[in-house]
Order: structure tokens, then sequence, then C-alpha cells
């Protein structure tokens, strides 16, 4: 439900833009790159399973400053991000209602209530019906490829790179708001029943279902729709198959993805804010909730709040919902670059080298990220300014990996 989430909405069609038919290779290579990365967070949760996630993995690894500012970043720019993934369906809401930007607003606003309510009521309550989304989502996904497909046309994939070779490079980084959701699921590997199996099998259906579904829609997006995909580029799918009548049935499907996607980065957002509160590295008040199993209710509902507070921002400057959507993905691939070199360190044998591969492709999706990296940058010092004048207390015990003896 994280990674096969939102960017499947419209990000085609925005990649499309951005690099041409070319886009189809940015979607390959980000692909690729998910395999030796999954793998990477899949080892890590499995070995140090734990509400902080990726900072307890940096807190192993290189200490306590470096996984304050780490989760300072990663905690602080998820409901700045929420408003993009819920914007995305409210672009779908207003499409088939003929509404405009308020109607976008309202929608990114009510599903923000709708998935803090959902985790408000306990992990159990919320993967139920993560599972069942996850299902329908697939199920219709494939039949929009399905019926697509005797559409699309290989002369729309001619120039097949109009804008140069170096805007693939744009697309793939903005379509790292895609494959993301390796490192939220991190924070949640302490409420699996068997870490060590269940996250592998876990991330191996992941991968199988996201490489058919995303390869499948990018290339349907490009031919058959070509430069004329609109923002609901899978209303338009369906529409070729079945008419106008089917773009309310795809704005529902929008709105699942959503959902779903938000779901699963909502609970492990707040599991990891209560983590980072237990170890230090956030005010002691939101720890309440750190036991697997718990709710970290104060964590969610300060994560539900900033998100509002982002979408009320966003009304009041008239800006569009995808404003921060690469400042969102900077944040991911600098947790993608801290995450991997900890396993670098923390790993062995085969973990380990997917680990140091993961390291080399993260490091080029900074550099290709850009500007929108000082954003994270910039609250990682003001995690680093909490962790040098916020009294001295006992450290608390580190996470200890499964099968140690300690």
């Amino acid at each position: 439900g994280a990674v096969l989430g939102t960017g499947v909405i419209s990000l085609p069609a925005l990649a499309a833009a951005e690099a041409g038919p070319a886009s189809l290779v940015a979607w390959a290579v980000m692909l690729v790159i998910s395999v030796p990365l999954a793998a990477t967070f899949a080892a890590l949760g499995a070995r140090h399973p734990d509400g902080g996630g990726v900072s307890t993995y940096v807190r192993l690894a290189f200490g306590d400053r470096a996984s304050t500012m780490l989760g300072w970043a990663f905690y602080l720019t998820i409901p700045v991000g929420a408003p993009v993934a819920s914007g995305f369906a409210g672009a779908y809401v207003a499409d088939a209602v003929g509404g405009g930007h308020g109607t976008a607003l309202a929608t990114t606003a009510g599903l923000v209530v709708v998935v803090v309510a959902m985790n408000w009521m306990g992990i159990h309550v919320s993967a139920r019906v993560q599972l069942g989304i996850a299902g329908v989502i697939a199920v219709l996904l494939l039949l929009a490829i399905v019926v697509s497909l005797p559409h699309a046309s290989l002369d729309r994939l001619t120039p097949f790179a109009p804008f140069g070779w170096g805007a693939v490079g744009s697309a793939a980084a903005m379509l790292v708001w895609a494959f993301a959701g390796w490192e939220v699921i991190s924070s949640l590997s302490g409420e699996y029943r068997d870490p060590v199996r269940d996250i592998a099998r876990a991330t191996v259906i992941t991968l199988a279902v996201v490489a058919v579904l995303y390869l499948g829609i990018a290339f349907v997006t490009v031919a058959a729709l070509g430069p004329a995909a609109g923002p609901a580029p899978l209303s338009d799918l369906l529409v070729l198959g079945f008419g106008q009548g089917a773009r309310p049935v795809m704005t529902v499907v929008a709105v699942l993805l959503t959902v779903g996607t938000m779901n699963a980065y909502f609970a492990g957002t707040a599991r990891l804010g209560a983590a980072l509160a237990r170890d230090g590295s956030l005010p002691a008040w939101l720890a309440h909730g750190t036991v697997a199993g718990q709710t970290p209710r104060r964590s969610l509902l300060l994560t539900g709040v900033l998100a509002l507070t982002t979408v009320a921002a966003l009304a009041a400057t008239g800006r569009p919902t995808d404003t921060t959507l690469l400042l969102t993905t900077g944040t991911f691939t600098l947790v993608y670059l801290l995450g991997t070199a900890a396993a670098v360190r923390l790993l062995t044998g085969a973990g380990r080298a997917c680990a140091v591969v993961s390291l080399a492709a993260s490091g080029a999706l900074v550099l290709l990220t850009g500007l929108p990296v000082l954003l994270p940058l910039a609250l990682a010092a003001a995690g680093l300014v909490w962790s040098l004048t916020r009294p001295r207390a006992d450290a608390p015990a580190p996470a200890v990996p499964v099968g140690s003896t300690r």
C-alpha cells in the first residue's frame, strides 16, 4: 500500500510531459534501483524491528545526533508531502464533478482527516482496510492496462527523447515519489508477528506487483494517450475502453489509492515520531504509544494537524497541491542515502552488497534532485540544534537485533 500508491495516479503523465516517451526509461531505471533498495530495507527491518525505522538504523550506525537530524527531516516532511498525495486524488474528484481548485483542496483536506481517523482506531483496523484497498486497486489498474492496450500505437513513441536525454534524469527525480515507501514501512517492522519471514514476503510481493502495474500504466499512458494525457490519465485510459461512464470509477480508484498510501505513511510516521521522542530526539510528550500494538495518537494527531496546516497555506497562496512534490522527494532521497549508508555498516553478506549498490544509487538521486534537498537539510539542521541544546539524559537502550541474546 505504501509503494503502490499515488504516484501511479498522475506521475505517468507528469513524467511524460518532462521527458516525452523517454520517461519510460526513467520508470525502468527506478524499478531496477528499487530491487536492491527494497532488499536493503527488508534486511534492516527484519534485523532491527523498531518503530524508529530508518532513524533507529542511523542511530545504531552513526549515533544519536545523526539519528535526530534524519528523524527531524523525515518526520516533519511527511505532513508537507501529504497534500501532494491527497491532492492527486483531489484532481480526479475535481475532474469527475467539474470542480476546480477549491474542490481539489477540499478533497485534499478531507482525505487527511479520514486517514487520521483510520489510524486512530489502531493498526489492526487500518491494516485490514489497507489489504482490501490494495486488492481492489491492483485489479482495476490491471483492467486499465488491458482495455487501453488496443489503443496503443508505437508511432506515439517517436520522437523518443524530444527534450533530450538529460530530461530522463529530471523525470527519474520526480518518480522517486512513485517508488518511495520502503523507508516508512521500516517504522512498522515492529508490528509484524515474524519480521524475518513476513517482511521478506511482503517485499517480494510488492516488487512483483509494482513492476507489472507501474510499467504497464506508464507504457499505455505514453502509447495510448500521448501528449494529450491530462491531469487524470487513469480516467482517460478507462474511457478509451468503456466510454465516459468509466470516469467516476477511476475517480474512486484514485481516492482508494490515496487513502491506502496515506494510511501506510501516517501509520509509519506516527510510530517514527513516538520512537524519536522515546529516544530523546523529540519532546517526551510525543513518546506515548511506542510499544508494539499500541497507537501513538499524540504523534498521529500532530502529523494530521501539520498536514492540514500545509493545505491551509496552499489554499491561502493559491498554489497547486503538487507544489511540494520535489521538496518531499528530496527528503526521500536523503533518507535513502543515510539509511543505506547505515545498512553498509550494520549488515553483512548479500544484505551489505545490496546496501552498497543502493547507497550509490541514492547518492545519484540526491544529485538529480538538486535544490529541493535544501528543505530536509534545513530540518536536519534544526534537529542538530535540538540535540546540542536539549538537557542531557540517560541514553535509551538501542534496538536489539532479532536473534540477539542481549
